[in-house]
């Protein structure tokens, strides 16, 4: 996508384009000094006023465009990571518990087991 004006400009830009339907929603062709960087935006009235804004990205994809910029790992680099990994990991069995006592019916309640309150 063109990278927008600066916000600079942008401040004192004002321009004139035209409103349009497009299915059942109406639709504004943005001139080229006011494309957008995300595909998503906020749209809200402030007053006579309709105000878009650039929807946040989600944390998880800012993670994936940074990631994206690094060159894939080498074999050597992705064999290390794998044993640094490996090392940290808890291989010990799981502890072993008792639930024998689930087995066992329940003691039925009798006038002298029960508690008055």
């Amino acid at each position: 996508m063109n990278a927008p004006t600066s916000p600079k400009h942008l401040a004192t830009a004002t321009r004139t384009t035209t409103v349009f339907t497009s299915g059942n929603s109406q639709a504004v062709r943005l001139p080229k000094e006011f494309r957008l960087n995300s595909k998503t935006v906020e749209i809200s009235r402030r007053g006579d006023e309709i105000v878009l804004r650039e929807k946040p990205q989600s944390l998880g994809q800012k993670l994936a465009d940074v990631l994206s910029d690094f060159p894939p790992l080498s074999v050597q680099d992705d064999t290390l990571m794998a044993a640094t990994f490996a090392a940290g990991r808890d291989t010990r069995p799981p502890q072993e518990r008792d639930f024998s006592w689930m087995d066992e019916p329940a003691p039925k309640k009798t006038k002298a087991t029960r508690r008055k309150v």
